[in-house]
């Protein structure tokens, strides 16, 4: 599996919609919408113009008031300490993070590496989705054989001259590392 976060001020002249139609051409499973910033007016709007351009493989980040039942199977959520990854239960997946060096994760302390990614991997009940400087296709095997159902990434196809490209990479080094689990 092969997420991709938004981030609308790393992409460029190019809209975020076209980013992320060329992300679920190249293979995304999912387009997770961020851009926690904006204003719910604004954020809306950008999740009616990405909903126009990909549909069901849309997911909107924080979205208050919603409910687990209400939303379906689709509910992730974020995990940055190994007490999180174990409580979480009744979700779809979990993301942890940072795996590596980040720049859009500063706040997070340092990297957890794959020896703390295959750890947090073996005690979580749901698939675990590595985040965090997943910026190659050999990072993202590794993170897979190190336990993680995929990756979740954002810089790596935010920035890409051609984000289609980059997540094909991804979406192949996840698929030929899973006979790993």
């Amino acid at each position: 599996m092969v997420i991709v976060y938004t981030d609308r001020t790393l992409s460029g002249p190019r809209p975020l919609a076209t980013v992320a139609a060329e992300a679920v051409a190249g293979g995304a499973d999912r387009v997770v919408l961020r851009e926690k910033d904006l204003p719910p007016d604004a954020r809306g709007a950008l999740a009616g113009e990405l909903s126009e351009r990909i549909g069901d493989r849309l997911l909107v980040s924080d979205v208050d008031g919603a409910h687990r039942d209400a939303l379906g199977r689709v509910v992730g959520r974020a995990c940055h300490r190994a007490a999180d990854v174990v409580a979480a239960t009744r979700l779809a997946y979990v993301t942890v993070s940072p795996v590596f060096p980040t720049a859009s994760k500063p706040g997070y302390g340092p990297a957890l590496g794959l020896s703390t990614l295959r750890n947090w991997c073996a005690a979580c009940a749901v698939p675990v989705l590595a985040l965090g400087g997943v910026d190659s296709p050999e990072r993202a095997g590794a993170c897979v054989r190190a336990g993680a159902a995929g990756v979740a990434v954002m810089g790596a196809v935010m920035t890409a001259a051609d984000p289609a490209a980059v997540v094909r990479a991804m979406v192949e080094a996840v698929c030929a590392n899973l006979r790993w689990h």
